[in-house]
């Protein structure tokens, strides 16, 4: 199962959020250590997707070349 960024981003900003609201250092730790792993999926989700895209258009354009010749 993959992470997409979207997915990602919205649960580091949830984490955010929730760190703001608490009151306990410890909970507050908590969600702060969540939103850097969030972020850091995020991150990474996002670049697969661009390498993704990047390797869709590289055989698109092998698919072309091959098509017209």
């Amino acid at each position: 199962m993959s992470i997409s960024y979207e997915f990602a981003t919205e649960r580091a900003e949830e984490a955010a959020q929730a760190a703001e609201a608490a009151q306990l250092d410890n909970v507050r730790d908590r969600a702060l250590r969540s939103e850097a792993a969030w972020r850091d999926m995020a991150d990474r989700a996002q670049k697969t997707e661009q390498s993704r895209a990047k390797r869709e258009a590289a055989a698109e354009a092998a698919r072309a070349v091959v098509a017209e010749g």
